[in-house]
């Protein structure tokens, strides 16, 4: 489970950019330490808190197993594999004791593009032979005349209706979704809501009511969230403004009150919690940071299913005594990492919770409250026990204009700098580096190169004027921070000039190609993963779909100025070493986006390699591909910055 996910927007692209040191004495690792994929992934315990599920990666062959234990009898069971090449798990949940709900994800061609489809599947647990029983086909909703590319938009688990869930599905108009009541034992549905009002996604309340609609409208950017109030079935507007002008507002999630609804609005700049009584229209701050927006997920009270909390970027935050006092207890008791609570059975006296920080990569616990028990789970990357890990330190710089801009520097153990180094910014660009284990710097700081991970302008997290630095602004401001940063790192003595190599994925492998093209005095090197080479490509495939202006507001769309930001059109003017990776089933970042990139270096006689993952998406999903990603990295980092020529 990444915990950190919770805290993080969601993106459409994301970005690695990396500074590469060395001169200090490590002792390696091998490779594939770092870049195996975590041994274990979400634990999610039954109802009943008597059962375990989890997904469990394995090699030789590389698959991802489905895999259940009845916490009772020892069963140990695995419900479902895939060898994550022609189709992957999405997510899981219980429905009930004895049913786990899941999430298959798959690529088909839509016009041009691959794009990500899902379908939602059945396993009972208990069963002699476990199948999984797809939920959504031709016969389970008889009004369908569309099939929907996402089929897993499950809004309600309906804990006291075990048979049935609600679901959201586009079945009837594209992007439309209506509500339909699914028996997840019979694969039948009912509609209890049709669409309407531009509503895209739907919210019930806690006892399984659908109670709210989040409309969009894609042409002109006008939002509005709907609710019904009380008895009254009519749908009235809470809140409206538009998406591609306005600071927006989000629903998160209605209380154990049904008149109580949470969400969030920016407030001095920042996002703060709001709570309003939807019977007399009050609304009250519940929680704001002077600092940091606040945008993670509400945490509920599986027993009385009131909020009870929310998650935040420097932890979680309770406002219920019960958990407060039991994180509390935890972080005494493991004062020298994170801790989280992770899971809870229905009468929260069997829970999970997870440990980690900079240096120690994540562990799952076992906990009972009854009686004290506590017992190791399992641990995210085992062959990295006992490794000379390095903390992450919260720094600041000034950027040129003066803005300060936050980052990560880690450094190897015993290192005196100046030393090689690596410029290692997230990805998003609306997204955000924290603390805590990251297999990525910890990777490079094991081959004895400082890392520095910059939230540079665009980022998530730091108030809403901050995050839209990032509309039309790739290549320019946010270039400048990644500028600005390194001469940081230089004038602190951290970096050796000669030798800082930028590397990146996604939108990061843009900003590692466009350093290349307008700084290429400050690197030794760059390294392109997933990246992005051709805005004006990225923005004119952006008419076949319904978020066509949403891209042209990030992006813009005058062409001159889309070709003069565009590494790909740049490329004459790149004169570094470059590597170029990218997976070939890519449904984020096409993969013409590097192999085009690539032959236009060729023909400009350009230095450099370029790595095509077979099978391999945006993520690095596929054991074999991750492997060899770092591996071709760590050749091409020792050519180009422990020995530069």
């Amino acid at each position: 489970m990444n915990i950190k996910a919770i805290y993080r927007s969601s993106t459409f692209f994301f970005c690695l950019v990396i500074f590469f040191i060395s001169n200090v004495v490590a002792v390696d690792l091998p490779v594939e330490a770092f870049s195996r994929l975590p041994s274990i992934k979400s634990p999610a315990l039954s109802p009943d808190g008597s059962k375990i599920a989890y997904l469990k990666n394995v090699e030789n062959p590389d698959l991802t197993l489905l895999i259940y234990i009845d916490l009772k009898s020892g069963e140990f069971k695995t419900l479902l594999q895939t060898d994550n090449l022609t189709n992957q798990i999405r997510w899981f949940k219980w429905a009930n004791n004895e049913t786990v709900l899941l999430a298959a994800k798959f690529s088909r061609h839509m016009n041009t593009e691959k794009v990500d489809h899902t379908q939602l599947l059945a396993i009972d647990v208990g069963a002699e032979q476990t199948k999984q029983r797809r939920l959504i086909n031709a016969s389970t909703i008889y009004s369908r005349r569309h099939y929907s590319q996402h089929e897993d938009k499950v809004i309600d688990l309906l804990r006291d209706d075990p048979t049935h869930i609600l679901i959201a599905l586009d079945a009837e108009n594209a992007n439309l979704p209506s509500v339909f009541k699914l028996n997840i034992n019979t694969a039948k549905a009912n509609k209890v809501e049709n669409h309407k009002l531009k509503i895209r996604q739907w919210m019930t309340d806690q006892q399984g009511f659908v109670r709210l609609g989040s409309a969009l409208n894609y042409k002109t950017g006008a939002a509005k969230i709907f609710v019904r109030k009380g008895d009254n079935q009519n749908w009235q507007i809470l809140f409206q403004y538009n998406s591609l002008e306005d600071a927006p507002v989000t629903a998160l999630g209605f209380d154990k009150n049904p008149n109580i609804l949470y969400y969030t609005q920016y407030n001095n700049d920042k996002k703060a919690l709001y709570k309003v009584d939807l019977s007399t229209d009050i609304h009250q701050l519940v929680f704001a940071d002077k600092d940091y927006d606040v945008d993670g997920a509400l945490i509920y009270s599986k027993k009385t299913r009131s909020v009870i909390g929310i998650h935040h970027i420097s932890g979680n935050i309770y406002w219920d005594e019960s958990r407060k006092s039991l994180q509390q207890r935890l972080d005494k008791a493991r004062p020298k990492t994170t801790n989280y609570l992770v899971d809870f059975s229905e009468d929260e006296y069997v829970y999970i919770f997870y440990v980690e920080n900079d240096y120690t990569p994540g562990i799952y616990y076992l906990a009972n409250r009854k009686t004290g028990k506590v017992n190791r789970l399992m641990t995210q990357y085992p062959a990295l026990k006992g490794a000379n890990l390095t903390a992450h330190k919260l720094v600041k710089y000034t950027a040129a204009d003066g803005t300060t801009i936050e980052g990560f520097l880690s450094l190897p153990t015993g290192s005196e700098g100046p030393i090689a180094t690596i410029l290692f910014p997230h990805g998003g660009p609306g997204a955000r580096d924290s603390n805590g284990f990251d297999y990525w710097s910890s990777f490079f700081v094991n081959r004895g190169y400082a890392v520095f991970r910059p939230n540079f302008r665009g980022s998530s997290g730091y108030g809403y004027e901050f995050s839209q630095s990032q509309m039309k602004n790739w290549g320019l401001i946010m270039q400048d921070d990644l500028t600005d940063a390194t001469n940081w790192l230089v004038t602190e003595k951290i970096a050796d000039p000669k030798r800082i190599c930028i590397v990146g994925g996604s939108y990061g492998g843009y900003a590692a190609a466009m350093a290349a093209v307008k700084t290429p005095d400050l690197f030794r090197c760059a390294i392109s993963f997933a990246g992005v080479s051709d805005l004006r490509n990225i923005v004119f495939k952006s008419r076949y779909y319904t978020n066509k202006k949403f891209v042209e507001h990030q992006m813009g769309k005058d062409v001159d100025n889309l070709i003069a930001r565009s590494p790909f059109y740049q490329a004459k003017r790149i004169n570094i070493p470059m590597l170029l990776l990218h997976g070939a089933n890519d449904t984020v970042v096409n993969v013409r986006q590097s192999q085009r990139f690539y032959q236009k270096l060729i023909d400009l006689n350009k230095p450099v390699e370029y790595i095509e993952l077979a099978d391999g998406d945006h993520f690095l999903s596929i054991q074999r591909n991750r492997h060899k990603a770092f591996t071709a990295i760590d050749e091409f980092l020792k050519q180009h910055l422990v020995s530069p020529k």
